[in-house]
C-alpha cells in the first residue's frame, strides 16, 4: 500500500514493515531538493527510522549534497576514506575482503556525539545475498519486561573503539599514535536508554560493537544486562530487511535503529559509499507520559516475554539465571 505524506505531495512512502523501514518513490536525487521536500523526507525518517531509495544514478558530489541537506558531514577517523572527499567512507567487500559488519550495531557510538544518521549508496551488489537488516530500538525498548526497563532507564554505559584499535595494532600503528586516538576519543558514557531529540521516543542505545560495560555494575552483572539488551534487536517483529540493487540508497536514523549487514555473498562483490551526518550528545529525559509497554500488534512469545504474561512469564531473577548459563 502506498502512502503520501501530509507534508508534501512530491514523493510516495511505501512501508517495508509495520514500524520501521519505508521506500521513497517518485523522487530524483540527482536534482537539488526543495526545503519542503527536505523537511518531508526528514519527517519520513523520524516516522520510519530508515528510508530507502531505488534507481538513483547519482554522482559522489550529488550524494554528498543530498546528505548535507540534513546537517554537517563528518569523516571516519579509522576507516578508508576518499582522498579528495574525506566525508565519503568506502566499503568494498570481495573475495579478498569479505564482509565483517554482520553484527547488530549503531555507528560510531564511541564518539561523544554519535552521528545523526548515514546515507549509504550501493553501486555494485550481488544478485543474491548481501541484504541489510534494520531494527527499531524504540519498539525494542517498549518490548522489554517492565522491571528490566526500570532497571536500565537512567543508567549509563561506556563505549569504546576497541574494534578499530585491534585492527590498528595488527597493522603496526605505533603506541604513540594509538595514545593520540585515545586522547581524541576518550570512552564516553552514554545513557543506556536515550531520548530522541526530535520525537521524544525512548530508545535502547547500547550495541555489541562498541558498548563495553554499564557504569556502577559489576562486570558479571553488566555483561548479563547488556546481553539481554543486545538480544532485543534479534526479534524479527522489530526489523525490516532491504535487498540491495545497484543505485539503491539507505538513509537511517542512527539514534533510533541498529543495522546488520548480512555477509552471505562471498566471494561476490559489493561496493558502497557512505556519508555520515554529525549528531548530538545523547541524553535521557524522563517522559511526562507513563512508561510505555509493548505495542499491541505484537503477540505470541514476544508478548509473553514483554508482559510476563502466561505460563512462560519471567522475572528479573529469571533473567539473571538464564543469561548466566
Amino acid at each position: 500500500m502506498n502512502h503520501v505524506t501530509a507534508s508534501t505531495q512530491q514523493f510516495t512512502i511505501t512501508p517495508l514493515a509495520p514500524t520501521i523501514g519505508a521506500e521513497i518513490g517518485n523522487i530524483d536525487l540527482s536534482q537539488p531538493i526543495s526545503a519542503q521536500t527536505r523537511d518531508g523526507l526528514y519527517q519520513a525518517l523520524l516516522d520510519w527510522k530508515v528510508i530507502f531509495f531505488r534507481d538513483q544514478d547519482i554522482t559522489r558530489e550529488q550524494h554528498l549534497a543530498f546528505a548535507a541537506e540534513f546537517g554537517e558531514l563528518e569523516s571516519h577517523p579509522f576507516a578508508q576514506r576518499h582522498v579528495l572527499k574525506p566525508e565519503i567512507l568506502h566499503i568494498t567487500h570481495d573475495e579478498k575482503h569479505p564482509g565483517s559488519e554482520n553484527a547488530w550495531h549503531s555507528d560510531v557510538t564511541w564518539r561523544e556525539a554519535p552521528p545523526l544518521g548515514s546515507v549509504l549508496r550501493v553501486t555494485e551488489a550481488p544478485e543474491v545475498g548481501g541484504d541489510t537488516l534494520f531494527a527499531d530500538m524504540g519498539a525494542a525498548y517498549r518490548g522489554l519486561p517492565k522491571d528490566i526497563r526500570e532497571l536500565v532507564t537512567g543508567q549509563h554505559a561506556v563505549h569504546d573503539f576497541e574494534f578499530f584499535r585491534r585492527g590498528m595494532v595488527k597493522k603496526g600503528v605505533s603506541a604513540e599514535k594509538l595514545a593520540e586516538f585515545d586522547a581524541m576519543y576518550p570512552n564516553p558514557e552514554h545513557p543506556i536508554i536515550r531520548t530522541h531529540p526530535d520525537t521524544g521516543e525512548q530508545l535502547i542505545f547500547v550495541n555489541v560493537g562498541f558498548t563495553r560495560r554499564i557504569v556502577g555494575m559489576s562486570d558479571e552483572e553488566s555483561a548479563r544486562v547488556l546481553d539481554l539488551l543486545y538480544k532485543q534487536a534479534d526479534f524479527p517483529e522489530y526489523q525490516c530487511r532491504f535487498k540491495w540493487r545497484p543505485n539503491s540508497i539507505a538513509f537511517w536514523d542512527n539514534r533510533a535503529c541498529q543495522h546488520y549487514a548480512v555477509s552471505d555473498y562471498w566471494p561476490e562483490r559489493r561496493i558502497a559509499e557512505r556519508a555520515t551526518i554529525t549528531g548530538d550528545v545523547p541524553f535521557y529525559r524522563e517522559s511526562a507520559e507513563p512508561l510505555a509497554g509493548p505495542d499491541d500488534r505484537y503477540r505470541g512469545t514476544l508478548r509473553r516475554w514483554s508482559t510476563n504474561d502466561g505460563e512462560n512469564n519471567v522475572s528479573l531473577k529469571d533473567v539473571w539465571s538464564k543469561t548466566s548459563k
